[in-house]
């Protein structure tokens, strides 16, 4: 097994996890940036940042529009702990402490004192219970969030700033959720409103920004809390927001995108389309780049699809696909051909790139085995039925299109029709909730190898209704082991019987590229690759 990134530690969960410890996490390179640097930050002025997709949901337990969602929730959350992305440790931010059960089944975290939500109430012990409990009564509702409460018992009160979160089966991969803007504190104002009234309003934090509005379609506003003045240690600063207000413009079109920010109109733009990272580069623009860690860009048979059921059909839809092509087309060496399901970013990598490989001829080879014959028009067909399939995919990545339709040329050589239908976040789930749906397109950020879980376990969302007993044992034990040396074994183990059983199929890593002007300075993306709180950033100008 091959680490080339990993910064964990070989011990095992302590009883007592201070804030130095080592989270069996994250390793990975930093936010790199390339342009130049404005000098000293000052205060005042707008930040205007581009987005490529209406977020649809800013609660950050919602059914959001990925990234984008995100990048806006995570300015009004702030979570018990962070994890630094230039060193994958779990750091105090809401938690000035805490310790993990010996059987990972209790975490213990004690606040600091002196934290405010924007609606003016302290941040306590009560304040955890009441989100972790709002968590699990909201269920599907909260799709972010519930994922990571997995044999979820009850938070107690121990006293005004110690919260025991309890569990009724291990769950090791809590610890770093907590990390996440998923599991991100919101006030009762809040929690006092329900979750269907959270998505564009009604939304306090105890983060430096507040919401201001939320115009679907156009524009998200926020405003820099005063008094702000608990940002985690791997901030350059923590107190408040240099910049007073920041406005998330939505613009869907990724050339009017980099025109905004060319003509001066924007200030920064999220999602860098592939064909645009070499001249904004060429032209002196800043680029803030960062691998995400997590599942790749994968397809992801639905094996609730008769076609799917035979492990051969699924093997030679992989065999089929030229992974380097595609990245070599579509994108820029920037993103990384997969090697495994798992980026190579993740805590506990596995490298199977020696099974992750095209070969057109052993996927014919599958595909006659399985019964499927070539049919006239090239595609197969078996016992009248033809080898066509409904494949989903979002739109909320650029190259999305483009890479699914060099997908669509390659295995239509060895017999495969693919039918894509793009959709957005909540028609997609819609989608999966009927099953209506044969192949699917996607990736999903996550600094921890319990995305696995997430995604491909009986204890996740499993979309794909992946039935394997041995890979369900494997990730049921990462969960389970209160050691850093066994759960990475266990993880090695999934990654292997999802690549060989083809419960996905690798294509390329994602990277996150954000594009600042000369104006804007001091953003940087998270463990997750994702927008980080923007408290450090700043404009030299009047503003975009």
């Amino acid at each position: 097994m091959n680490k080339p990134y990993s910064l964990r530690a070989s011990a095992p969960v302590a009883l007592a996890v201070t804030a130095a410890l080592l989270l069996a996490a994250c390793g990975g390179p930093g936010t790199a940036s390339t342009g130049a640097s404005g000098g000293a930050p000052r205060p005042g002025g707008t930040l205007t940042f581009g987005l490529s997709t209406d977020p649809i949901s800013i609660n950050p337990r919602g059914a959001g529009a990925g990234n984008d969602a995100l990048y806006v929730s995570r300015q009004l959350v702030d979570s018990l702990t962070e994890q630094d992305p230039a060193t994958g440790r779990l750091i105090p931010w809401l938690a000035a402490k805490w310790e993990v059960g010996p059987d990972a089944r209790t975490f213990t975290f004690t606040l600091r004192d002196g934290v405010t939500f924007s609606d003016g109430s302290p941040v306590t012990a009560r304040s955890v219970k009441d989100n972790f409990d709002d968590i699990v009564k909201a269920g599907a509702k909260a799709p972010s969030s519930i994922i990571y409460f997995n044999g979820y018992k009850a938070t107690h009160v121990v006293d005004r700033l110690t919260a025991k979160v309890e569990f009724t089966t291990p769950n090791a991969a809590f610890l770093q959720a907590s990390s996440t803007a998923a599991l991100g504190l919101l006030g009762p104002s809040t929690l006092a409103t329900p979750v269907e009234d959270r998505d564009t309003a009604n939304l306090a934090g105890s983060g430096p920004f507040t919401l201001d509005h939320y115009t679907r379609g156009s524009e998200v506003v926020l405003r820099k809390r005063k008094g702000y003045d608990w940002g985690p240690a791997d901030r350059k600063h923590r107190g408040e927001a240099y910049l007073d207000t920041v406005v998330f413009k939505i613009i869907p079109e990724a050339g009017v995108r980099t025109g905004a920010l060319q003509s001066g109109q924007i200030a920064a733009i999220g999602t860098v389309p592939p064909q645009n990272i070499r001249l904004l580069r060429d032209s002196g623009y800043t680029l803030v780049i960062r691998p995400n860690p997590g599942n790749v860009f994968s397809l992801l048979p639905n094996h609730a699809s008769p076609v799917f059921k035979d492990v051969r059909v699924r093997q030679a839809l992989a065999k089929a696909v030229n992974a380097r092509e595609i990245r070599d087309t579509v994108l820029t060496p920037d993103f990384a051909v997969a090697t495994s399901v798992l980026s190579r970013t993740t805590p506990d990598w596995t490298d199977l790139s020696g099974a992750v490989t095209y070969d057109p001829e052993a996927a014919k080879r599958l595909l006659d085995a399985a019964g499927w014959t070539a049919g006239p028009d090239g595609v197969r067909q078996k016992d009248g039925t033809k080898l066509v399939l409904a494949t989903t995919w979002l739109s909320n990545f650029g190259p999305n299109q483009s890479a699914l339709e060099l997908i669509q040329q390659q295995v239509a050589k060895v017999g495969f029709k693919l039918e894509l239908k793009s959709y957005t976040v909540p028609e997609l789930l819609q989608v999966y909730a009927k099953g209506d749906f044969d192949l699917s397109w996607g990736n999903q950020s996550r600094a921890d190898g319990d995305v696995l879980r997430v995604s491909f376990g009986r204890t996740g969302s499993n979309y794909y209704k992946v039935d394997d007993p041995e890979l369900e044992k494997a990730l049921a034990g990462q969960l389970a082991a209160g050691d850093a040396a066994r759960r990475a074994a266990r993880l090695a183990e999934a990654q292997r019987l999802i690549v060989e059983q083809a419960h996905a199929v690798p294509v390329f890593e994602l990277t996150t590229v954000v594009a600042l002007s000369r104006t804007a300075h001091g953003i940087e993306l998270g463990a997750d690759s994702r927008l980080q709180q923007l408290g450090d950033a700043w404009v030299s100008g009047p503003g975009a």
